[in-house]
């Protein structure tokens, strides 16, 4: 802290050596080398009364307020379930960073998204975490109603399928992505079911996610409304669905209500401290900009094809159980939630990602 107020004081000064100062020692793993830096380039203005009592006063007032070991300022990632989470989003950081390059979408944006859903599910079912999640930190695959690690409907991946190729939609990503999702055989409905539930490879889950935030952006810019730079209202619009998606000029942060350590949260206020938080910052950064647009030429065969080839062979469960009476997992694993619609629906944690 005395080495970011003597930078400080000199960026008051002499602001363009401090900014050069600031970047490298961003890059240089030597505790002293801020100290080094000011005084090499002191050394072409000589002594410099004004800056030395400058300094030392900006130093003092630091000084002067004890440092106290508080806990992070953010309560929900003070639990262990945020500490296994983080440990198994950074296993399946190679994806998140793929699919924001296929689809556009700053990773850190489909990063926010998988936690907000993942935090829901590791406490909403304790039990499971503590056997499985917690020990093994992987993020759990859901696979009735809501699919995969971000718990997409079917009928929102359809949407999200059919908007890459309507060039006439308000939702319409670009020619760069028309071909994202195209599929390898006529059977559609399984051929998505088992891209979203898989629970080795999570990349499809990903891009679906990607799309959705892509699309729920254009949807309100070409109605004149720019949140581009409002990540909480997309991270509430990607949980609440197309359907609610209404773009206007006060938005608010809102989607289902998350329950983590005895306090509530909203979808969208989770995805929002995680963004602007800086955890995981060296693993998913920032971009300048967080779209890219589709413009540019269509995807080649062979892109096309690395994407389907992400697919597992991992064994997933019978698409359709969910709608059998009969289910004992249904009724082992029944949750409340409300997202893309306003009224609550049944929902299960069936499956583990390993």
């Amino acid at each position: 802290m005395s080495q970011y107020a003597r930078l400080a004081a000199y960026a008051r000064f002499y602001p363009v050596n401090a900014r050069l100062i600031m970047h490298a020692a961003q890059h240089c793993d030597d505790p002293t080398m801020v100290d080094k830096m000011i005084r090499a380039s002191m050394m072409y203005v000589g002594d410099n009364p004004e800056y030395t009592k400058f300094s030392q006063k900006l130093e003092t007032l630091i000084n002067s307020q004890p440092v106290t070991d508080n806990p992070h300022i953010i309560p929900w990632m003070n639990t262990v379930e945020w500490e296994a989470l983080k440990q198994a989003i950074v296993k399946d950081s190679a994806l998140l960073n793929e699919a924001g390059r296929l689809t556009g979408v700053e990773p850190r944006m489909i990063a926010a998204c998988l936690i907000g859903e993942q935090i829901r599910l590791f406490n909403s079912n304790r039990e499971t975490f503590k056997k499985y999640l917690g020990p093994v930190k992987v993020l759990s695959v859901q696979s009735q109603f809501s699919y995969g690690v971000n718990g997409i409907k079917n009928h929102t991946a359809e949407a999200v399928e059919q908007h890459l190729k309507d060039t006439t939609s308000e939702y319409y990503m670009g020619k760069r992505y028309e071909h994202l999702l195209d599929f390898e055989t006529e059977n559609h409905v399984d051929e998505r079911y088992r891209r979203l539930v898989d629970y080795r490879n999570h990349l499809y889950s990903f891009i679906y996610t990607g799309c959705i935030l892509h699309q729920t952006m254009l949807q309100w810019k070409r109605a004149g409304y720019d949140i581009s730079d409002r990540p909480d209202i997309l991270f509430t619009l990607f949980n609440v669905g197309f359907s609610q998606s209404e773009p206007k000029a006060d938005p608010r942060c809102g989607g289902s209500h998350i329950n983590v350590a005895g306090q509530t949260y909203t979808f969208g206020a989770i995805g929002f401290d995680f963004y602007y938080s800086g955890e995981l910052a060296e693993t998913f950064p920032f971009w300048k900009e967080r779209f890219i647009s589709g413009n540019g030429k269509e995807m080649t065969r062979e892109e096309i094809a690395d994407i389907q080839d992400n697919m597992s062979d991992c064994a997933r469960p019978q698409r359709g159980l969910e709608y059998r009476k009969d289910s004992t997992d249904a009724t082992d694993n029944a949750q409340t939630r409300h997202d893309d619609n306003d009224e609550p629906e049944t929902q299960f944690t069936s499956a583990i990602s390993y």
